[in-house]
């Protein structure tokens, strides 16, 4: 079973897909997903769901925009009506928006349904939520999540599809989660990150670049973060009688924060700090995960790590590849033609299997052709 994930870049449109499209667009899932259970289980399904590439694939079959930021809503929600708990052995949490927030309790009522354990539940609300703080706050590269799906097998396997969005660009920007793949939340979390706009700087605390800076922002926090305030209070006023820097140099501007971090702390985010030392987390993991370390604080942390320590963050933005299959050029990089064909016969096996109408499934296939020819 392949086991990528990664990440894929899609401009943003507005509005919805018609109605007429989505119900075909329902069925069509339905149906390709039914094959796929049944010939490879629901474990492949996850592999394929969690594949950018073949996300991708499915969206354009299914007759979607082949790259509005809406093949991932739209494809998701046209999955989590068609799937059933009782007939797929799958569940589909969370969606856009408010949807998204409702996750963790979706969760529970599909465990439920699958009587998986008190412990399996707590594990899988847990995965639900870091897979978005990470995503959100350990890798900054300008996107806010505003759709989080979980996919969720009877079995306990889950996967993740989330996007973010990018509001000066107008981009969204699409991350794969897959349970399989996961052996560690925090280091090197994705298998294969897909993305056409790679961003110039982006602080990626999960490269396995950033090791020293997780475990110095941790240390830091463990050691009482009051001795951290001169990095973000206002420089003391020095008093009339005392010499100041302008009296040898006039025009000497200085500026009211440390010039190295650009962050200003609020006294009540602070306090956040302070409550995660009187937590003394174990890990860098359990760090990032208790409520309020958001983007600003865990930066804030790498920053310091690397002014007192040198011990610098990755700022490389973790894109490996496309979000196609790549270019014959060569260009994002060469065509992997193994993923390529595998991805194309997958999708060509089941909708040559599903339970649809001669003219949906002929349909289906001619929009499959017209890719692998666009491609080529």
């Amino acid at each position: 079973m392949s086991s990528r994930s990664g990440v894929a870049n899609l401009p943003l449109h507005g509005g919805r897909a018609p109605r007429w499209l989505f119900q075909r667009m329902v069925k069509l899932a339905g149906a390709v997903t039914d094959s796929i259970v049944y010939e490879y289980g629901s474990e492949e399904f996850l592999s394929r769901i969690s594949d950018p590439h073949w996300f991708q694939a499915f969206s354009c079959v299914l007759g979607f925009d082949w790259h509005s930021s809406g093949t991932t809503t739209t494809t998701c929600g046209a999955l989590k009506t068609a799937l059933s708990p009782e007939e797929h052995g799958m569940f589909v949490a969370g969606g856009k928006g408010r949807a998204s927030r409702r996750t963790p309790q979706e969760i529970q009522d599909a465990g439920e349904m699958f009587s998986l354990s008190t412990a399996k539940l707590e594990s899988l609300v847990y995965s639900s939520k870091i897979s978005a703080k990470i995503d959100n706050s350990c890798i900054q590269d300008g996107y806010q999540l505003y759709h989080h799906v979980f996919f969720l097998t009877e079995k306990g396997d889950w996967a993740v599809v989330q996007q973010g969005m990018n509001q000066s660009t107008r981009y969204a920007r699409r991350y794969h989660w897959l349970s399989d793949s996961v052996q560690n939340y925090i280091n090197e979390p994705h298998n294969g990150i897909c993305c056409d706009l790679k961003e110039e700087k982006t602080l990626n605390m999960t490269s396995d670049m950033s090791y020293d800076s997780r475990q110095t922002s941790l240390d830091l926090i463990l050691d009482n973060p009051e001795h951290l305030k001169k990095y973000f209070q206002k420089k003391v006023d020095v008093g009339l009688d005392q010499a100041n820097l302008d009296i040898f140099c006039p025009e000497l501007t200085l500026p009211s924060r440390h010039p190295v971090l650009d962050i200003d702390i609020s006294p009540r985010e602070f306090e956040v700090l302070r409550n995660a030392w009187e937590l003394q987390p174990e890990s860098y993991e359990e760090l990032v995960s208790l409520n309020g370390m958001g983007p600003k604080k865990i930066r804030a942390l790498a920053l310091i790590s690397d002014l007192i320590y040198g011990n610098q963050p990755s700022w490389d933005d973790p894109v490996k590849y496309s979000f196609t299959h790549g270019g014959k050029d060569g260009f994002p990089y060469p065509v992997d033609r193994e993923v390529y064909d595998h991805s194309i016969q997958t999708l060509q096996d089941a909708l040559e299997q599903a339970r649809l109408e001669k003219k949906d499934r002929y349909q289906a296939i001619k929009r499959l052709e017209n890719m692998i020819n666009v491609d080529n």
